[in-house]
């Protein structure tokens, strides 16, 4: 099965998808890669899920990616005694350790690390944003407030926190403990939530020890400030617009979510964004202009993947919104000014063998008007580094590791095939051209350019070139 389009499309799961026909709907309408919500998921529901997309990988016979979304510290208020307050702009609201019902004047707040973390002057947002609380003054066990909006307060409301960096980890104990159960089965990705420094990703990376790429996503303000100390150690990036608004006035996040986008382009690294994209089709059978816009600007921008959460999870039409994004993101690289716009943002390549070579082979085969750019990589770096240059031909990734196409599914542009692996470059020229034309990329008659690492097998050594013309019978012409 091939795309017709570059970026990736990652569908949530939930109620309305956990079923095997609906996830193999799915794959069929554009879904590359799945996501299990750990907020939702128990560890019974993450590993059926699992079992059902390698069901579906297996009867289609392409790598499928999984990715399991980690929940994060969920901060959230107690309850009142009844039900709700109404609240002054102006008046004082107490947050405490009392876990007795709250009324107007006080209400538990039920952590002590934000106790201890809340100074003068920082916001307090709760319920999104919807009342926005500042600190007059602080102790360990409680933190007296001033209410600068908002006017309604229900129970266990959500707690935000834009101007305060909490001392303990994101990576709280029922994160841990998903976290071991996802790394038990055969999953790709994990998604790290509210994440505030570097220093979170890398208590991740050395529990996960290489088995799973680290997805970090960017929703609080802290880590906007630390971007690219946190894109140096993530293994790809998440622009999680969806909180990330609430911490920052909404206004912002537009420029940030470019700035997220062009960064982790220049690092290599996948960047998706997600939330909201097409919030409208959780009800109804057709997105907004305003929901399509926003989908064609990811793309325009060069994201390597666009997300649907509730869409495709609890949503009346989950198949219909794949199929609409996969259908936005065709047009989108059909449009005569998207090449022209991934062009101008393209990074200069890094003074290494391996990025001359993939820059060299992405000139080559533009110049040359070639079939398609094919790629054999054990790890997945050296065709990571082929995305990065977005070509406007297509893109194979051979690999011997099932894992590693696996993983690649969330790459802008990747068509990953598992493939054994070569032992000499006349097996390698003869593989790719097979598979190429066995694909569908490429006819007799055509040329390829093929990038690998010698000697066969060594990780992240690209540093070979070859073209090799498509023989009548599928293989090498040389």
């Amino acid at each position: 099965m091939r795309r017709n389009r570059k970026v990736k499309i990652l569908a949530t799961l939930g109620p309305a998808s956990n079923t095997a026909e609906t996830i193999s709907a799915l794959f069929v309408a554009g879904a590359d890669i799945f996501r299990i919500n750990m907020s939702h998921a128990t560890h019974e529901e993450m590993r059926r899920l699992v079992r059902l997309i390698r069901d579906v990988e297996a009867e289609h016979g392409r790598p499928i990616g999984i990715l399991v979304d980690l929940q994060g510290p969920k901060l959230r208020i107690g309850e009142f005694a009844e039900g709700r307050i109404a609240l002054e702009v102006g008046q004082k609201l107490i947050l405490d350790s009392d876990p007795t019902p709250g009324d107007k004047n006080r209400v538990q707040l039920p952590h002590r690390d934000v106790m201890e973390s809340l100074r003068p002057g920082a916001r307090v947002l709760l319920d999104d944003g919807r009342v926005q609380l500042r600190v007059v003054s602080n102790a360990p066990d409680q933190a007296v407030t001033e209410v600068i909006a908002g006017s309604q307060l229900s129970n266990r409301k959500g707690v935000s926190l834009p101007d305060t960096t909490l001392k303990t980890s994101a990576l709280t104990p029922k994160d841990r403990r998903d976290l071991e159960a996802a790394l038990e089965e055969p999953i790709d990705w994990v998604a790290m939530s509210f994440i505030q420094r570097p220093d979170d990703i890398a208590e991740v990376r050395k529990l996960a020890r290489g088995r799973v790429g680290v997805l970090a996503k960017i929703e609080k303000p802290q880590a906007v400030e630390q971007l690219d100390e946190i894109i140096e150690l993530a293994d790809a990036i998440m622009v999680a617009r969806g909180d990330l608004g609430v911490e920052i006035p909404l206004e912002q996040v537009p420029g940030i979510q470019k700035r997220i986008t062009r960064a982790g382009r220049a690092a290599g690294k996948p960047v998706v964004v997600a939330t909201q994209m097409l919030e409208s089709m959780i009800g109804a059978a057709t997105p907004t202009r305003a929901e399509v816009s926003d989908v064609a600007g990811a793309v325009f921008e060069g994201a390597d993947a666009v997300m649907l959460s509730a869409e495709s999870a609890s949503g009346e039409h989950p198949v219909d919104a794949v199929r609409v994004m996969n259908s936005i993101a065709e047009a989108v690289e059909r449009d005569q000014y998207y090449p022209m716009i991934i062009n101008a943002q393209r990074a200069e390549p890094l003074a290494t063998g391996a990025d001359a070579i993939t820059a060299a082979a992405r000139q080559i085969a533009e110049t040359l008007s070639l079939a398609a750019i094919v790629c054999f990589t054990s790890s997945g770096s050296t065709s990571m580094r082929a995305s990065r240059e977005r070509p406007t031909v297509p893109i194979l990734a051979l690999s011997p590791v099932r894992e590693t196409a696996r993983r690649l599914s969330l790459v802008w542009g990747l068509h990953c095939v598992v493939s054994d692996d070569v032992m000499n470059i006349d097996e390698m020229v003869d593989r790719a051209c097979s598979v190429a034309h066995n694909e569908g990329f490429a006819a007799p008659g055509e040329r390829i350019i093929t990038t690998a690492g010698v000697p066969f097998g060594t990780p992240g050594s690209t540093n070979l070139l070859r073209l090799a013309f498509v023989s009548p019978d599928g293989h090498s012409g040389m």
